[in-house]
């Protein structure tokens, strides 16, 4: 708990402006490309069957794709290109200027996701960042790092990511995205 509270202490603007980002993009046309290894892949699922299906607010879908469920896409890739690219690939097929790539890395300098994050760039993605301790080398290609800055393993520092990827849901739904489908904001 004490570490949640740090982090809305410490994270809690960016949070609310990384919201903001991915509203505005999905307002404008785009879609949500989230990825990470391991739990971080868990997280990217839920987050995507969140946007896609719903959190709190019925609503209509919205655009956002887990990098990390094609295990047709991510074992031929990784078997041709090598593990480090299996995003990076993924994003260089799906990812258009504006989207938003939201990458997930306890460590902040997981390969996979460092080579994803920089071809996003590339293209003219907007970039969030989920890490924690010091955020690694993914802080500073992110335009906005939300840091579990306390987090000294990657247990506690995924319960926040959750707690994190909660909020930005149930911000997006109801602050960045309301009115654009109708009708009043949910509870």
């Amino acid at each position: 708990m004490a570490i949640q509270q740090a982090f809305l202490l410490e994270e809690g603007a960016r949070l609310v402006h990384a919201a903001e980002i991915i509203g505005a993009s999905i307002r404008a046309g785009g879609k949500l490309l989230i990825l990470g290894n391991g739990g971080s892949a868990a997280d990217a699922q839920h987050m995507a069957a969140e946007m896609v299906g719903k959190l709190m607010i019925d609503r209509p879908a919205l655009p956002a794709i887990a990098l990390t469920t094609d295990s047709s896409n991510l074992t031929a890739i990784a078997n041709d290109y090598g593990y480090d690219r299996v995003f990076a690939r993924q994003v260089e097929a799906l990812a258009r200027k504006g989207d938003v790539v939201l990458a997930i890395s306890t460590s902040g300098n997981s390969p996979s996701v460092l080579h994803a994050i920089e071809a996003a760039r590339g293209l003219g993605c907007r970039i969030i960042s989920l890490t924690g301790g010091s955020g690694g080398k993914l802080k500073g290609l992110s335009e906005i790092c939300l840091n579990v800055s306390l987090g000294k393993n990657s247990s506690r520092i995924q319960e926040t990511h959750i707690f994190a990827i909660h909020s930005l849901v149930d911000l997006v739904d109801r602050y960045y995205l309301a009115g654009v489908f109708g009708g009043p904001v949910g509870p």
